[in-house]
């Protein structure tokens, strides 16, 4: 990872955003910039340099991780320590427009730095600088998120194994958690979502004590973070016999959002804005009578956050370009009866995109 790099593009973007400095306060943004994993840390960017303030508990891991940044390590808190470090610099920053994080700051640690900070020092809301820069990928977060796809779609395998009539929910799920940290996860990307009969009707029916019963759909929405990096897929199994009129019905939901899902994979590439992508997958559920049960948004992007810029949505602007990586994820739900969704990651290219995603699609009985 460039993070020298992405803190001189960065400082580039500051004059015409009309700032001296920017407050990086969300972790992930730091992490993106510098290189930090710890829990507590804030990184001032300025036009002559960046500098990074963390507390006592990260003395020797930030200063083996972080990069292209002088490493402050506070005695006190933090943001205590930042507001005495700037103010001690007074006609440095006298006429300063520092922009910060709102939408990642709460207002007392706004109010809190205001007050440390020296006359003449302007606090402004800035801009989603870093989130921007996110959206694209380099190679090397291509690389890392590919990874964390392919351990992800294992995962599907082992809830295969122990999906049947009769077992809980949180029991698969606990399988699929075990088997993630077997296979070198730091974590899940977000609590494991098994939703089984008419809870699959819930789009995000984490998976609770309930059994699971024949005759209905289990949604199974599941993502891991790899060094860093977030996977997120669904895939949807009918439990119980494959033939006889529910299952047919059941089947025509099922393939009527598998074909949504593939017009929306095919509308991506480069140039297109993301609400075409979201009308490709409504387009054919209106088709099938099935549009007003599609309750959610097509996708969103994935990288070192689940879910983060560009929102796949309808009437969103955003204009795919190479790099991005998104999740197409189209679903109907019947509230008290069943729900299907199907979700692959995908990444944008010059004429088309790469699917990531290695597992099947195919309608499954088990």
């Amino acid at each position: 990872m460039n993070f020298l790099a992405r803190q001189k593009r960065l400082r580039e973007q500051l004059a015409s955003s009309g700032l001296d400095a920017l407050l990086v306060s969300h972790l992930p943004n730091i992490r993106y910039l510098c290189g930090f994993t710890g829990s507590a840390g804030f990184l001032l960017v300025t036009e002559a340099g960046s500098v990074f303030f963390t507390d006592v508990r990260y003395d020797t891991q930030a200063r083996d991780e972080v990069k292209g940044a002088k490493v402050i390590i506070a005695r006190k808190a933090v943001l205590t320590a930042l507001g005495e470090w700037i103010g001690g610099r007074s006609k440095r920053t006298k006429g300063w427009t520092a922009g910060i994080e709102a939408e990642h700051m709460t207002v007392a640690e706004r109010k809190r730095l205001a007050d440390l900070l020296p006359s003449g020092l302007r606090l402004k809301n800035a801009p989603a600088l870093v989130e921007r820069a996110r959206m694209v990928k380099e190679d090397s977060e291509l690389v890392s998120i590919r990874a964390a796809v392919r351990l992800g779609a294992t995962l599907f395998d082992r809830a295969l194994e122990v999906l049947r009539p009769g077992a809980r929910e949180a029991e698969v799920a606990a399988e699929m958690e075990y088997a993630a940290r077997r296979g070198g996860a730091e974590e899940m990307s977000f609590p494991t979502i098994i939703a089984s009969g008419a809870r699959s009707a819930l789009p995000h029916g984490r998976a609770t004590e309930q059994t699971i019963a024949p005759g209905g759909f289990v949604v199974c929405d599941f993502g891991v973070i790899l060094a860093g990096y977030c996977s997120d897929q669904t895939r949807t199994v009918w439990v119980g016999a494959a033939s006889g009129a529910k299952v047919e019905e059941a089947r025509h939901a099922y393939e009527s959002v598998k074909e949504a899902q593939e017009a929306a994979i095919a509308t991506v590439r480069r140039g297109v804005r993301v609400g075409e992508v979201d009308a490709a997958a409504r387009k054919v559920l209106r088709k099938a009578r099935l549009g007003r049960y599609f309750t959610h948004s097509t996708g969103h992007g994935v990288g070192l956050e689940i879910h983060e810029a560009p929102r796949v949505a309808a009437g969103q602007k955003e204009v795919l370009q190479p790099g991005m990586v998104i999740t197409i994820e189209p679903g109907i739900y019947f509230p008290g009866k069943w729900g299907v969704r199907i979700e692959d990651m995908v990444a944008v290219g010059e004429g088309g995109c790469e699917v990531l995603t290695p597992t099947s699609k195919e309608f499954l009985a088990v």
